[in-house]
Order: C-alpha cells, then sequence, then structure tokens
C-alpha cells in the first residue's frame, strides 16, 4: 500500500500548545546565578524583582508572590474582605478570581459580560450591584490581555463605595487609553486600589510559578508584604510589645511580631532570577505576540461569519496572552469537542477559556441559578487557539488552513 503523504506531513509537524513558555540561556544562567549563590529564598532577587516591576507597570509598590492565585487572596486580605463583604467578579475567568476574595471570606456576585469580548461592562456591575443591593468590592478582569472600560466600572464602583482590584493576570504589557487621551499601563492602578499578575509560564513572562500585585498605597503595600509572610512584622515601628525592645530603646535583632495569622505565600529568590531575566524580554514578547494576533486577525477575516476573533475593545492596545475565536459550531456542524480533538490529531492543541465560574458545582449550589447571557453566549462559541512569542506566522498558517478545512469554511 501507498503511504499516505499528507498523513506523513501532518505527523512530521510539531505539536503547537494553546501556550507555552519561553525560555532562553540567559534565563537558565539567571537561575543558576542563584543556585551557585548564597540566597535560595528571602534574598536580594526578590527586591529586584519588584523593583524592576514596579518600574515597568508605572506603580510605585509591587509585592511579588508564590503564583496568581495567593495573589488575588492577598489583594483581598489587604482590603479587608471578609465575612459579611460581598466582591463582584465577572464569570468568564478562571477559579481563582472568585476563589480567592471567598476563601478570604467574602461573598460572591457574578457578573455578566459582553458576549463577544468577554469583558465585564459597566452596565454588568451595575446590574451585579443593583441585584444584591450593593457590594464592598469589585474584581475586573482584564481577559485575555484586554482592559474593558476601565475608567466607567472605575466611576461605578467608587460612587457605590467600593475598593477595586484590577485582574491583570492576562495582562501584563497591555495598555490602555483614557478619556484624556493619555496612555496608561495595566498595573499603574490609576483606576484601581490593587492590580493582580501572574507568572504562570503561559503568561507574558515566567517564573515557573510567580504572582504579584501592584499599589500606589504605601500601606497596602505594607500589608501585603506582611500577610505574604505569615501575617507577622519585623518593622520596629509595627511593635508593640515590651519583648521587642532592650533596656536602650533599641529593638531586638530577633524579634518579630505577628499582626495577624497568615500563610506563606513567599515566592523565592530561584522564581524572582528567572522572572527579572524574563521581565527584560517583555517588549520583545510583546511585539510577538502583537504580530501574531496581526496575522490571526488578517488570515481569519475571510472565515467570518461563521468563526471570528474576540471583540477587540477600541481603547486597549493589548499584549494579549491568549488568541480566543468565537466559532458558530452549530452553523459549521462540527461540535467544539470534535474540533479540538480533529486538531490535536494535527498537532494543533486548543483550549477552552472558560467554563462560566456561576455555573461551576459550588458557586452553583451556594448561589443557586443565575442567568448571565453574555457569559453563556461567549462560552458556548469560544476556542483559544496557539499562541505564544516563540510561535511563527508559519504556524499562525497552519492552524487556520487547518481551521478552515476542519470546519468546511
Amino acid at each position: 500500500m501507498t503511504p499516505n503523504c499528507s498523513a506523513r506531513a501532518v505527523e512530521a509537524e510539531p505539536f503547537l500548545p494553546y501556550g507555552r513558555q519561553v525560555i532562553e540561556a540567559d534565563d537558565i544562567a539567571a537561575v543558576a546565578a542563584v543556585l551557585e549563590g548564597d540566597y535560595l529564598t528571602t534574598g536580594p532577587a526578590v527586591a529586584k524583582f519588584e523593583q524592576a516591576l514596579a518600574g515597568a507597570v508605572g506603580s510605585p509598590c509591587a509585592t511579588v508572590c508564590s503564583n496568581g492565585t495567593a495573589a488575588l487572596y492577598l489583594a483581598a486580605r489587604a482590603l479587608k474582605l471578609g465575612p459579611g463583604s460581598k466582591v463582584v467578579v465577572p464569570s468568564i475567568t478562571f477559579l481563582a478570581t472568585a476563589s480567592a476574595p471567598h476563601m478570604s471570606g467574602a461573598e460572591i456576585v457574578f457578573a455578566d459580560v459582553d458576549p463577544d469580548s468577554g469583558l465585564m461592562r459597566p452596565k454588568d456591575l451595575a446590574d451585579a450591584i443593583a441585584r444584591v443591593g450593593g457590594a464592598d468590592a469589585v474584581f475586573n478582569v482584564h481577559l485575555n490581555g484586554q482592559c474593558g472600560a476601565v475608567e466607567e466600572i472605575a466611576e461605578i464602583a467608587r460612587d457605590h463605595g467600593m475598593k477595586i482590584v484590577d485582574d491583570a493576570c492576562h495582562a501584563l504589557g497591555t495598555c490602555y487609553r483614557t478619556s484624556d487621551g493619555s496612555l496608561k499601563q495595566a498595573g499603574d492602578n490609576a483606576f484601581s486600589d490593587l492590580t493582580v499578575f501572574s507568572f504562570h509560564p503561559v503568561k507574558a513572562i515566567a517564573m515557573g510559578e510567580g504572582g504579584a500585585v501592584t499599589t500606589t498605597d504605601a500601606g497596602l503595600d505594607a500589608a501585603l508584604k506582611r500577610e505574604r509572610n505569615h501575617g507577622m512584622t519585623r518593622e520596629p515601628e509595627d511593635f508593640t510589645a515590651p519583648d521587642a525592645f532592650e533596656a536602650s530603646g533599641h529593638a531586638n535583632p530577633w524579634y518579630y511580631e505577628l499582626v495577624e495569622p497568615g500563610f506563606n505565600w513567599r515566592a523565592n529568590d530561584i522564581q524572582c532570577a528567572l522572572g527579572l531575566s524574563q521581565l527584560g524580554k517583555l517588549e520583545r514578547f510583546a511585539a510577538r505576540r502583537r504580530a501574531l494576533a496581526a496575522a490571526y486577525d488578517a488570515l481569519l477575516a475571510p472565515l467570518a461569519p461563521h468563526l471570528k476573533p474576540v471583540a477587540k475593545t477600541w481603547a486597549c492596545r493589548p499584549n494579549l496572552h491568549l488568541y480566543p475565536v468565537l466559532i458558530d459550531f452549530e452553523a459549521c456542524g462540527l461540535g467544539r469537542a470534535e474540533l479540538m480533538a480533529r486538531l490535536a490529531a494535527e498537532h494543533i492543541g486548543s483550549q477552552v477559556h472558560y467554563f462560566p465560574v456561576h455555573r461551576q458545582r459550588y458557586y452553583a449550589r451556594r448561589y443557586g441559578p443565575l442567568t448571565l447571557p453574555g457569559a453563556e453566549r461567549y462560552y458556548a462559541r469560544v476556542l483559544s487557539l496557539p499562541f505564544f512569542a516563540a510561535m511563527t506566522i508559519r504556524d499562525v498558517e497552519r492552524v487556520v488552513a487547518a481551521l478552515t478545512r476542519l470546519l468546511g469554511l
């Protein structure tokens, strides 16, 4: 029997995951230097990374921690969102956006989203607040790397006396334009109290695992740093017990004091050395992601309306974390799971971001049924395509050609 040449060609193609890290020789050298040094944790690399991150996003204060979920939890704790608090969270997001403040004791109020972008709109926030008669905070998700209506959401939240946390775990390196025409960085906290980032391997830069919170408030920054380290302080100005000081009035060098019990959410020097090396490449990685996104946009245009990229926000210049598309699976006559399986057979990975959190078993049981049509519509059509800084335009062409053929478009 004659071998199938097209099958051999597909088999020869490398597997394209939906996302992956880009690790280079200098990243490895940076980690090796820490391993050969004196500090594996609580050393100088931590402060160096925090300083560099704060500079990169235009915020005076940054606190690095073990992962993005920890960052969300620390944000909730620093803002004292505990039992009796209500926190608005858009339903299209990863579990951690809701579960982190909930684990701090807050109840979650799910908001709807734009069915074409997945972003929470101002009216979605207003509707969620009205549904429960008021809320204490909003965790606004910059989904896929897009910021959405930052100013309008902030105005509504402030009018209701709410704290604002921007979940920018997808959006390191993203810029947005304000109503006065100025360009802002996600993370500068111009319209929020705190901004949270993630450095998971598929994000804009990788630390293995890692997260951070930025703020312009020195008091919140101190609270974040205390919370990530068991809730204790070594700062003499915070001490209250007489055991803290020797007879001369100087603080005892061994002394520390528990302010409020907490966990160990510290990032170590190994993580921060990698993060610092990667942060120096953020602009290069972002430029590559923007070029890949532009290639996808152009090549996918003929497949509309059955397949189209998620809607772009006019005021945002994103550094996309994901490249999701919206597919009319019914019109194409092919289900999402089957399409994913056929793509995988051609060594092309894909993923769904995300199943609406309000429909997750735990939250559905806790809060009962909730109708959020925008979230349902977005979820029903979304599929994330391969997207990472090491990809080539040829890779994009390969993905689009497979989609065109498999969907019959």
